[in-house]
């Protein structure tokens, strides 16, 4: 069995989700999903713990309201059950694992009580509705339903009965428990016809309202089943409801998609008070008094609201489209980068908080690197260009326009920061000199003939390597611009490593490998399965080069040793493929993004630091056996002209003598 890797920190909160942004009854934490994994995160301390057992991207979140119990789905391959998991909060930890949905689990809710928990399933699943036993972990009742159902609730007074959100109305279901049957009975709305989105029941059971897609509320007579008024009155909300909540006078909080929050005044029905954020909103969770709630939105922002005026206070960002690259700066492990759709991000390692963003409007940046005097980020865009911006404010230093043709997919920077080596997604290998004012090309170099996925550059400077979709890897001379030696393989290359000892290459791509190359004959000396579902796309290697680690579409960071070839660990929590991975210049920790937005910290094994550290004992006992060697070497040298007669009479003597000398030394 291979040992888990630790999750020091993650950065990133998966906004898509309706109401996937919670605050815990205790007021001191919020729980939101990351990929497959639930973060908990204390609000002051911003210490973080992760709930780990899902193996797909988690869909939907609930706490019950107690706050004992925390129930998470998730969604899964086509054919394939999709699991429900309850997790005790205080302890951390899995209760049940419930299974019998497929593909989806749509939406999920726990009684009054905590007796039952109720949850929903996909298309897929027929819509299917089950209410579980909390204590046994099993199912109770079941029913499917004609309708696609977007949320289930139960009320806030009664175990037995819940209300369903469909698509095309609203039914009130209640559990029959001497049929073992859930009836249901549909709200009455006469003519007018909507596509309904969410739920939001009073605290005392007599009103419910509901959410369209349309842009308007529903004020529904529970006891009676029948709607009564229409919200808000004459301007309807952009892009549909996405989220209601209810304060305790009765007025409603309502999320919209076009990023609009607003307040509805129960009495007049009337907008009342509203600002704008972020991106569609998608989640609202208020304080135990009130007085302010949180709410989280599409893009990825976490903002803290009052519920009088409703101004926004942005508390947590981060990506939310595919990472293409992440880069720390030179022998510096307390700052990194990653770059992204529309903008390059610089993070702070140790509280996880963004320090800068650079923006570029419409454009992907797909390669970032840093000067090694830490002067300049440098990055590669998908409009060709190279830019470069200061590290402390984003302000931009120059660019290098056209570049490359339809985008600048890598890019290296030399030792001596008068370089940039960059790649495009035609092939070519371009060589830049970067003085104080010009930005000049010296050689460009044309014989891949594929997107180049990576460039390395050796210590010296006087060589590099690029790794190309084409199925080559070519090293380079950088002071004549020519081949030195090609690698040829039936794969597409993603990432290409040189050995800290730059004797050997280390690449890996499509055919899901891990190959070994000698640079000096061009010849493959080992061949290691990196994975057994999807291809291999990023490589990163420890200073020493005793261990390294890989990561790719299976999701999954591996940590190796080099000469064993032997994978020693794994990590689990992407729920997106893994686009890049990156040691620290301390090499305490590992850094991997994907494709979801994710960024995870995971901690390096103390093993892995521990034999670092006896790596070096040796060395410091060798420096003390050498200058024995040559005290004792000057105490014979010392005795030696006495000796000398001796040995001039005794020709075995002086061959041991000698060679004794030649052994100690």
């Amino acid at each position: 069995m291979l040992s888990e890797l630790e999750i020091q920190a993650v950065i990133g909160f998966t906004g898509k989700i309706t109401q996937g942004l919670i605050l815990h009854p205790d007021n001191e934490h919020i729980i939101y999903p990351l990929g497959s994994t639930i973060v908990v995160r204390h609000i002051i301390s911003r210490a973080q713990t992760f709930l780990r057992g899902h193996d797909n991207q988690i869909s939907v979140i609930t706490v019950s309201r107690s706050g004992d119990y925390v129930a998470s789905g998730q969604r899964t391959y086509m054919g394939f059950q999709a699991d429900i998991i309850i997790w005790d909060f205080k302890e951390r930890s899995m209760i049940h694992r419930l299974k019998l949905h497929k593909v989806l689990i749509q939406s999920l809710s726990f009684s009054y009580n905590e007796l039952y928990l109720a949850s929903l399933g996909g298309i897929d699943d027929k819509n299917m509705l089950i209410v579980w036993d909390i204590k046994a972990g099993k199912a109770l009742y079941g029913t499917p339903n004609r309708d696609p159902v977007n949320q289930v609730q139960f009320y806030n007074q009664s175990d037995e009965k819940m209300i369903a959100v469909l698509n095309t109305g609203v039914q009130i279901l209640t559990i029959d428990k001497q049929n073992k049957k859930i009836q249901s009975v549909d709200v009455s709305f006469g003519n007018v016809k909507r596509t309904f989105t969410c739920v939001a029941i009073d605290k005392n059971d007599k009103y419910c309202y509901c959410g369209t897609k349309t842009g308007d509320v529903f004020e529904i007579q529970m006891d009676m089943a029948i709607y009564k008024r229409l919200a808000p009155v004459k301007k309807l909300f952009s892009q549909g409801v996405n989220c209601l909540g209810l304060l305790p006078n009765g007025d409603i909080i309502v999320g919209a998609g076009d990023g609009m929050i607003a307040k509805v005044s129960f009495q007049t029905m009337q907008i009342v008070a509203s600002s704008e954020l972020l991106g569609g909103v998608t989640s609202i969770t208020f304080t135990n008094d009130y007085t302010h709630f949180f709410t989280g939105t599409i893009q990825s922002n976490i903002y803290w609201l009052d519920t009088e005026q409703l101004i926004p206070e942005l508390r947590n960002t981060c990506h939310y489209e595919r990472i293409n690259d992440v880069a720390f700066p030179h022998n510096y492990s307390d700052v990194f980068a990653t770059s992204s759709l529309n903008d390059i991000r610089v993070w702070n390692a140790k509280n996880r908080q963004e320090l800068l963003r650079i923006q570029v409007p419409n454009l992907e940046c797909w390669a970032v690197a840093f000067m090694n005097d830490g002067k300049s980020i440098v990055s590669g865009w998908s409009d060709g260009k190279i830019r470069a911006f200061l590290p402390q404010s984003g302000r931009l230093m120059y660019v290098i326009n056209d570049a490359h043709i339809h985008g600048c997919t890598s890019l290296t920077c030399t030792s001596d920061c008068q370089r940039i080596i960059s790649g495009g997604s035609e092939g070519e290998v371009r060589v830049w000199e970067i003085g104080k004012q010009t930005q000049v090309m010296k050689s460009s170099m044309k014989e891949h003939r594929g997107r180049v996925w990576s460039i390395q550059v050796r210590r010296n400077n006087e060589q590099a390597v690029s790794a190309s979709a084409d199925g080559s890897c070519i090293i380079w001379d950088l002071k004549s611009f020519t081949r030195v030696m090609c690698l040829f393989e039936s794969t597409l290359f993603k990432m290409v490593l040189y050995h800290p000892e730059e004797s050997q290459l280390l690449t890996t791509g499509s055919d899901r490998k891990i190959t070994y190359w000698e640079t000096f004959d061009g010849q493959a000396i080992r061949m290691l399965d990196g994975s057994e579902e999807g291809e291999v796309n990023a490589l990163a290697i420890t200073k020493e080069g005793e261990h390294f680690v890989s990561g790719g579409e299976d999701k999954e960071v591996k940590l190796w040793g080099y000469d064993e070839g032997i994978c020693y660990f794994k990590g689990q929590g992407h729920s997106g493929t893994i686009t890049r991975i990156t040691i620290s210049p301390d090499q305490k920790s590992i850094i991997s993004v994907g494709a979801e937005g994710a960024i995870f910290i995971w901690k390096m094994p103390e093993s892995v630091i521990n034999a670092k550290a006896q790596q070096e004992l040796p060395t410091v006992q060798s420096v003390k056996k050498q200058n024995e060697i040559q005290q004792q070497s000057q105490q014979q040298s010392q005795q030696a002209p006495k000796d000398s007669q001796s040995q001039k009479s005794n020709p075995v003597a002086k061959s041991v003598k000698s060679g004794t000398k030649s052994s100690k030394k």
